[in-house]
């Protein structure tokens, strides 16, 4: 072993103790901050019902992305792949808790964050509702559910540096990309006196929040870490497992009817169109994905089938509770067709984004973000109208320059304290013995 490669991971070993000594000042922190926890009701037991669902079945899409990343990745890093998308599970939910829901829903600074007291260890966030959120729900059931998005978010990056990102280092920018891009961006968004909430702009489940965001980030994350030495010796990219993949995406479309029809944040008929678009957008994705590749002379795959069906997911997230049934479909199809071409456009450049994230997360929330402006039952061009579209063309360009040059500036910050890219030995060895030991080959 190197002296470079040997302080390399003294390096990883003193962030990782680091971050033990504040998890255990946090710790201490939580048990000891004088928060109050208000009590309220009664509440609909209905509603309580639908949203405590809703929540598990958001937290249930990100162990459904470790398989469906999981299974693209090779053989060597399938376990470090599924690990990264599970482990924002740990991360963010503690950082929600402390900090981040205040930072998203706290008093408003500038409309475009939170004041980090308000909520600081969920202090006012108890069995009372909020009125200035308008829901009628116990407020810590909605930090609950907010929660899920939050931890989703980075999760989705992982994919454009898949097998070539040390541990430790997507840990700490996982930490500071929910910080100081997803916990704005759900402000703006969210927030009654956000930025996109004044200007109108309509984002139903995270089409800007979530999948744009992560888009470009992750779009930002591949330029940054360079390509991997398969990419560069253009060898072709044969996915590990797609049945992996297969359950995977089940999982994702399983969970995205509480992504979609819970942030209705109630039981009641908006829910209900919220989600049968989800249902229809991603059923008209995955078969014109399939539609398409055949026409171009491909096989219908199953990975295709799958990655239409996502794609479908994604673009009518921000749509959801805003767009007739009819609309819905089309959206799906627009999407899948864009997405196809952008993965193909991926392919022949130099931008090693290994599962492409940009393209279907990155597009596919564009597309989406665009076609709730157009569709939209209420001020959508379709009606006549063309201010909601110039706003969310506006809540577009700032979205996309905020998350891209604001996570590459990340990428860069987190370099300084412990490096993000594993050396070229670890890279062959394989993430899941290099950085884990661990492998999914027995040793027998």
């Amino acid at each position: 072993m190197t002296f470079l490669q040997k302080k390399l991971i003294g390096n990883s070993r003193k962030v990782a103790v680091v971050f033990f000594l504040i998890f255990i000042a946090l710790s201490f922190m939580s048990a000891f901050y004088p928060s109050n926890h208000p009590d309220g009701g009664p509440f609909d037991t209905g509603n309580i019902a639908f949203m405590l669902s809703a929540s598990g079945l958001v937290l249930l899409m990100t162990p459904g992305l470790s398989f469906f990343y999981g299974g693209m990745v090779n053989a060597r890093s399938i376990i470090s792949t599924m690990l990264q998308s599970f482990v924002t599970l740990g991360i963010v939910s503690l950082l929600w808790y402390v900090v981040g829901f205040s930072l998203a829903f706290g008093e408003d600074i500038g409309g475009v964050i939170g004041d980090p007291r308000t909520f600081l260890f969920f202090d006012n966030v108890g069995l009372a509702a909020n009125d200035r959120m308008g829901t009628a729900l116990p407020f810590v059931l909605f930090a609950a559910f907010q929660l899920k998005f939050a931890i989703i978010t980075p999760a989705l990056i992982t994919g454009s540096f898949a097998e070539r990102v040390r541990f430790w280092g997507y840990v700490v920018y996982v930490c500071l990309f929910t910080l100081l891009i997803y916990c704005p961006l759900a402000h703006m968004t969210w927030h009654p006196d956000g930025l996109f909430f004044k200007m109108g702009v309509l984002d139903f489940a995270g089409g800007s929040v979530v999948h744009i965001s992560a888009g470009f980030a992750a779009l930002a994350g591949a330029i940054h870490l360079g390509r991997r030495k398969t990419h560069l010796e253009q060898k072709s990219h044969t996915p590990f497992n797609v049945p992996y993949v297969i359950l995977g995406t089940g999982l994702l479309w399983f969970g995205w009817f509480g992504f979609n029809a819970g942030s209705a944040l109630e039981s009641n008929s908006l829910a209900v169109v919220a989600f049968i678009n989800t249902n229809l957008a991603s059923a008209s994705a995955m078969l014109a994905w399939l539609l398409f590749d055949t026409a171009r002379g491909k096989k219908a795959s199953a990975v295709g089938a799958c990655v239409g069906a996502v794609v479908g997911l994604v673009a009518i997230t921000p749509a959801a509770g805003f767009v007739s049934f009819g609309s819905s479909i089309l959206i799906g199809v627009i999407a899948s067709v864009v997405c196809n071409y952008a993965v193909h456009w991926k392919t022949q450049s130099d931008v090693d984004d290994t599962l492409d994230v940009f393209p279907c997360h990155g597009v596919g929330g564009i597309v989406g973000m665009i076609l709730t402006a157009v569709f939209a039952k209420e001020g959508g061009l379709i009606t006549g109208q063309t201010n909601l579209f110039l706003n969310h063309l506006i809540a577009l360009l700032l979205v996309s320059a905020f998350t891209f040059f604001g996570a590459l500036l990340l990428y860069r910050l987190v370099g300084v304290f412990t490096p993000l890219r594993v050396t070229e030995s670890e890279e062959l060895l394989g993430l899941d013995i290099s950085q884990h030991e661990e492998s999914v080959f027995s040793e027998g």
